[in-house]
């Protein structure tokens, strides 16, 4: 049974920086691609960054050139910086694999982007 915790949102004003950690544990981490996900609220989860096993990368439109998803294979952990938050980043944000393919979603990490 894959477990997947993610931690480190919070309130932070616009234009600050927040970076997330999702651990894994319960699979072969270093053979997925891994990815980020977020829901607003009123809104569907979407994609928002993936990194396969090799270390390519891969944004949406929305956080490209501000997000940046990175991964340690030896800690089991893929990591998301975001910086120059928008308010519109605000949103619960989690990880899974790359399409999503552990059938456990975590608690997720509620991200706010708010003066």
């Amino acid at each position: 049974q894959v477990q997947l915790v993610e931690s480190g949102g919070g309130l932070v004003q616009p234009g600050g920086s927040l970076r997330l950690s999702c651990a894994v544990s319960g699979s072969r981490f270093s053979i997925y691609d891994m990815g980020w996900y977020r829901q607003g609220p009123g809104k569907q989860r979407e994609s928002i960054a993936s990194i396969s096993s090799g270390g390519y990368t891969n944004y949406a439109d929305p956080v490209k050139g501000r997000f940046t998803i990175s991964r340690d294979n030896a800690k089991n952990t893929v990591y998301l910086q975001m910086n120059s938050l928008k308010p519109e980043d605000t949103a619960v944000y989690y990880c899974n694999s790359a399409p999503p393919r552990f059938g456990s979603w975590g608690q997720g990490t509620q991200v706010t982007v708010s003066s």
